[in-house]
């Protein structure tokens, strides 16, 4: 197997969303590792922000397709769903995406320059209104790939297998002790984290930048739980392997 490409640092990453758990560990991820660049937060209105390598775009109360294109250079979109939380100043300024306007911002995100989108839906859709995940459900995935970004990734929210029958005693056996060391682990180190979620989604973002061929993958929900399962020491590698 030949050891993947080392990733030309990204000249800038644009972010729709990155409000809750999910989406503030997405950006704090992404401001912290230095293949991505400077990160631009879309915004309603402008909020203090002295974060080093974050940075405001004003959008206007228009849909996206009459947005002014980005000024600043961008090659990686990143698009999240959760609702902000609106004890959190910084989210509250925040433009957030409808899943209905996500063609039109995919759209303006590849006008703008953007090679490379991750969709990345809700960690926990337990947690969110009924008529948010309606919208979530029915994504036009088909038309997204459409409009001929370079590498599109899309993160399902995680869901764990369905128990299958063990093919063997010894197997068996292992399950049944791995259901016990469940209910010995806290509950904030149960799986589907949000911190998890985000490793996950940014490690896959990060790996698809070596990629020199043109490339859609969606990450199946058992797929992604599996991931969160993982040390975070193996998940670099893991991913790797299910990139291919």
């Amino acid at each position: 197997m030949h050891a993947p490409v080392p990733a030309k640092p990204a000249s800038g990453v644009v972010v729709a969303g990155a409000c809750g758990h999910l989406g503030a560990e997405v950006l704090r991820l992404l401001l912290g590792n230095a293949a991505f660049g400077g990160v631009q937060l879309l915004v309603t209105r402008t909020h203090s922000s002295h974060v080093q390598g974050l940075a405001d775009f004003l959008v206007p109360a228009l849909e996206a397709a009459h947005w002014p294109l980005l000024t600043a250079p961008a090659t990686v979109g990143v698009v999240l769903f959760e609702p902000p939380r609106m004890y959190h100043q910084r989210e509250a300024a925040l433009w957030t995406p409808a899943p209905e306007q996500l063609l039109d911002l995919a759209r303006w995100l590849r006008n703008s320059g953007v090679a490379t989108l991750a969709i990345v839906l809700p960690h926990a859709q337990s947690s969110l209104p009924a008529s948010l995940l309606r919208g979530l459900a029915s994504l036009d995935e088909q038309a997204i790939s459409a409009l001929g970004f370079e590498r599109l990734l899309i993160v399902r929210s995680a869901k764990k297998p369905d128990s299958q029958t063990a093919k063997h005693a010894l197997e068996g056996l292992a399950q049944w002790m791995l259901s016990i060391t469940r209910f010995m682990v806290p509950k904030i180190e149960q799986p589907l984290r949000a911190s998890a979620v985000a490793a996950f989604a940014v490690t896959a973002l990060q790996a698809m930048l070596t990629k020199t061929q043109p490339k859609t993958v969606v990450a199946a929900p058992e797929d992604v739980w599996q991931a969160t399962q993982l040390p975070r020491g193996e998940l670099a590698a893991w991913v790797q392997n299910w990139l291919g």
